[in-house]
């Protein structure tokens, strides 16, 4: 029962923030960058978080990224719920210094969005996103843009014209991190051509 209530005032409070928008969403801070990986509940978003962080990342969420009008996004770093028993199993929240990891403290703006769902088998080969397609994949996920779409709209502009998103299905995570690493372990900017992440 105080787990169910915990969720429904986690989800008011996201539906009726005045100055934030709520995106559903995991969020790591890589190199003074965000990277969102917006998802619905057992699409795998945690165990990407986790083993990003692990990789070096500094850890926002796992829940939501919590976005201001300028489109940085401050953390929201409780607990990480994982589920160690099956997908339908109550999550075990763990802090993030149980991955070896710490959490971030400032906001930061977007440098990357990755839209994924895990797929056994699969292989991680992502296609980059219009600006527009990558505004309608995250409205997809952000809790209040129904009510107030317009200031969701705006706010998922300031970041989505600039900050590349990449969507693909995924198989274990570790494509993802080594995806990651690879590209932004080197450089801040994304340099990207024919839809595809290069160095």
């Amino acid at each position: 029962m105080l787990g169910a209530f915990e969720t429904d005032l986690q989800l008011y409070v996201a539906e009726m923030a005045p100055r934030r928008l709520f995106v559903h969403a995991g969020v790591v801070g890589w190199r003074g960058q965000a990277i969102l990986i917006p998802g619905r509940s057992f699409t795998g978003k945690t165990t990407l978080v986790a083993a990003l962080v692990k990789a070096g990342a500094t850890y926002y969420s796992d829940e939501y990224a919590v976005l201001d009008a300028r489109g940085r996004v401050h953390p929201y770093a409780r607990p990480l719920g994982i589920r160690e028993h099956g997908a339908l199993q109550r999550a075990t929240k763990y802090p993030v210094s149980t991955f070896g990891g710490r959490a971030g403290s400032k906001p930061l703006p977007v440098g990357l969005v990755i839209v994924s769902k895990y797929k056994a088998g699969a292989r991680w080969r992502p296609r980059q996103l219009s600006p527009g397609k990558g505004v309608l994949a995250l409205l997809g996920h952000t809790i209040s843009a129904r009510r107030q779409p317009e200031v969701a709209l705006r706010t998922l502009r300031q970041f989505v014209s600039r900050a590349p998103v990449l969507k693909g299905v995924r198989g274990e995570v570790e494509q993802v991190v080594d995806f990651v690493v690879k590209t932004l372990g080197t450089d801040e900017r994304f340099f990207l051509t024919s839809g595809n992440c290069m160095l």
